[in-house]
């Protein structure tokens, strides 16, 4: 998906079992790229993107349905400042919100596994999305030692987006415009949903603080909202 994917275990002889966790969630990643890469011309989503709404929920593939679904009705719920349309009239493109939707699945089907009872605690990470599939985790805001390390509980996540890689990159669907607020990122962290807090993280940035935490507060109470502003430096890691 044009990014670094990685697990953290925590086990006694972690080894062999990070290896098969491992394994296992790089086989989701892969699943998922292949139906929602907007980069492979032969990926079902490019294959779906001339349909309408209606056309591409019934045409996809199941497993990846419920990521369609959240990204239409974030376009709604924000008046199209979010939208998977946003290349145009005929694409598709759930960059801003697949990432978060593969932890989930991997968090998911990593539960499955026998390796899983014998570790304490397994963190997904795919491109700074990050789900605690087991255990509690504590993320880390660098450059802002104002604020404590969140804590992660079990089956929560958390996603960031923002300029600090890319430069001003995240578009406001409706013009087309770079969205350029004062947050150098928003992070949105969700107690369930990684899927959630990727798309909630890029909404709220696109918004701005001030009306991006209403929109929260309005439709994704159960989500925590957190703005770095720019001049200030700051990324996320496990601990």
């Amino acid at each position: 998906m044009g990014t670094i994917a990685a697990v953290q275990v925590r086990a006694p002889e972690s080894g062999e079992i990070s290896r098969a966790l491992r394994d296992c969630v790089r086989s989701v990643f892969s699943e998922v790229e292949a139906l929602l890469s907007a980069h492979n011309p032969g990926s079902e989503l490019n294959k779906l993107a001339a349909l309408d709404d209606g056309g591409v929920l019934s045409r996809c593939d199941a497993s990846v349905r419920p990521c369609y679904e959240a990204a239409f009705r974030l376009r709604d719920e924000t008046g199209g400042r979010f939208d998977p349309r946003w290349r145009g009239k005929g694409t598709l493109d759930l960059g801003a919100i697949a990432k978060g939707f593969a932890a989930d699945l991997a968090a998911e089907a990593a539960r499955k596994t026998p390796e899983i009872a014998k570790c304490g605690g397994l963190l997904v990470d795919i491109g700074g999305n990050l789900k605690a599939a087991k255990g509690e985790w504590r993320v880390s805001v660098f450059g802002d030692p104002s604020r404590a390390p969140l804590r992660l509980g079990e089956n929560a996540a958390v996603a960031t987006s923002g300029a600090y890689f890319r430069g001003d990159h995240i578009v406001d669907a409706r013009d087309g415009s770079k969205a350029s607020p004062p947050a150098y990122s928003v992070s949105a962290v969700h107690p369930s949903s990684a899927m959630l807090a990727d798309g909630l993280s890029t909404a709220c940035f696109i918004y701005g603080e001030e009306e991006g935490g209403r929109f929260a507060r309005s439709h994704y109470p159960e989500a925590r909202i957190i703005w770095l502003h720019r001049g200030e430096r700051g990324r996320r890691r496990p601990e």
